[in-house]
């Protein structure tokens, strides 16, 4: 069903709700994007969903969508809202089901001369070494109470357990490790669930890619990530927290939809679920989404060293002389507390992003030193068959976004319409013809995600660019897949 809502057009890549549109909005609802997509973002109720957060007690300046804006559980997804620690809120359905689902890349020494004929080789042992697919188990055994270290020390419980390099750490937001997580609050069914799923990859939109550069934007700052030239083999790594973040958001969707009326709070959708940030049940939530986000950025780290591992055993060489280096990790699903200035003043602020990307400016104190010349990396994942982009963080999204920019291209098709609409189809066939060998636990996640199921990533990315709240430093092609 088309939204009818009433959208205003500030610049080639801004359109306003303005707060008028609807009654009790606190504030007005802004989605980046150009006028070529808006059409298609108007498809669903997603900007009604921008409308809806924009009504929330304690916003901070605009409900936020990005130009990957679909339809969510209560924010729309590519939703971007901050909320004062004092008079906010926080809501599980402006962080999702799958905590920090996020993306890492790492760059290589290889060209792809080098492994052309090897792909095939490299995918299949990525797919023997990793799990995947629905409900998948991993090669790591461990029990209740080492779960809960994995909880409060993220990657960093992982790398302790000599799962990747020391260096690895300082390549990833929040260093692997979100503060403030208490796993005591985290249910046994969560705990349950999380405890064999730790090293898998998940099924859904979640993949590994072997990638080759394919266009660099801005050289000098490619070469500060370890982007060398046109040709070069990345590889990169999408997945998020599994059934322990699914069980996370379900428990506290309950419990925070009990206590909305206890609070006061009129939400005009009850997927907004929500409570005050300095409430019991609100400061619980963030405890426990925590320990997801951590489960995740361990999760992650476990990957990449059997991506390496991977790598290892089919070309015969070490990762280290490999070039098999971390360029960057980022969580697309998350609330976090930051530092942020309006007018004059700087406050302390739950900064939701759910299908967004934190992307701060070069200088920021949360940027790597690695990386405080040009700013903070920015993975953008395509699908299969589309590109993936590196861009940076800007001062203006600092500004603007509260230090955020898009995720990925966003779906235009639900999953049951791309299963109808490609029933009979041999994906994996149509992406070998493309030079692209995928590998997947089923031949239905395919079609769920075939690239024509996404906006153009291309356009997408170019709108944040455009818009300046990120900037593009290179641009990758998919050259072998694994699908969970």
């Amino acid at each position: 069903m088309e939204w009818k809502g009433e959208l205003i057009k500030v610049d080639n890549y801004r359109y306003k709700i303005p707060k008028s549109y609807k009654a009790g909005m606190r504030t007005d609802g802004l989605i980046f994007a150009s006028e070529k997509m808006i059409s298609k973002i108007k498809k669903d109720q997603a900007p009604e969903q921008v409308a809806n957060v924009a009504t929330l007690p304690g916003i901070v300046g605009c409900a936020m969508a990005m130009p990957d804006i679909h339809w969510g559980y209560g924010f729309p997804i590519g939703g971007v809202a901050a909320f004062d620690t004092k008079s906010g809120i926080i809501s599980p359905g402006g962080v999702g089901y799958d905590i920090n689902c996020g993306v890492r890349l790492l760059r290589t020494d290889l060209a792809h001369e080098e492994i052309r004929n090897k792909i095939k080789d490299l995918v299949r042992s990525l797919f023997s070494n990793i799990p995947s697919g629905v409900g998948s188990k991993g090669k790591i055994r461990i029990d209740e109470r080492e779960v809960k270290e994995v909880l409060v020390h993220g990657a960093q419980w992982a790398l302790k357990k000599g799962f990747g390099w020391k260096e690895d750490i300082e390549k990833i937001e929040e260093r692997g490790a979100l503060a403030g997580a208490n796993p005591d609050r985290i249910s046994s069914r969560a705990l349950t669930r999380g405890r064999p799923q730790l090293g898998t990859l998940g099924a859904g939109n979640h993949f590994l890619e072997i990638q080759i550069v394919e266009d660099i934007y801005d050289r000098e700052s490619a070469a500060i990530l370890g982007i060398d030239d046109v040709g070069q083999i990345t590889v990169m790594i999408h997945t998020g927290s599994r059934g322990l973040g699914y069980q996370v958001c379900d428990d506290n969707v309950k419990v925070l939809g009990r206590v909305t009326q206890k609070y006061g709070i009129h939400i005009p959708d009850r997927q907004l679920a929500c409570a005050p940030i300095e409430s019991p049940e609100g400061k619980s939530y963030f405890e426990q989404m925590a320990c997801a986000a951590n489960y995740a950025w361990a999760n992650r780290q476990c990957i990449m060293h059997w991506v390496r591992e991977a790598f290892e055993r089919v070309l015969g060489k070490k990762a280290e002389d490999l070039g098999m280096r971390l360029i960057y990790d980022v969580a697309h699903n998350i609330a976090k507390f930051e530092e942020h200035t309006i007018g004059d003043t700087t406050r302390r602020l739950c900064v939701h992003r759910k299908g967004a990307t934190r992307a701060f400016f070069a200088g920021h104190k949360d940027v790597p030193e690695v990386y405080k010349k040009i700013g903070q990396p920015v993975l953008i994942p395509g699908d299969m068959g589309t590109h993936s982009y590196l861009l940076l963080g800007t001062e203006k999204a600092m500004k603007e976004t509260f230090g955020s920019t898009c995720h990925g291209a966003g779906r235009v098709l639900s999953r049951t319409k791309a299963l109808q609409q490609t029933r009979g189809r041999r994906v994996d066939k149509e992406l070998a013809e493309k030079g692209i060998f995928v590998m997947s636990a089923s031949s239905e996640v395919l079609r769920e995600e075939v690239p024509e199921a996404y906006k153009d990533i291309d356009v997408v990315v170019d709108a944040v660019h455009q818009a300046g709240i990120s900037k593009k430093v290179a641009r990758m092609r998919p050259l072998g897949v694994v699908k969970g």
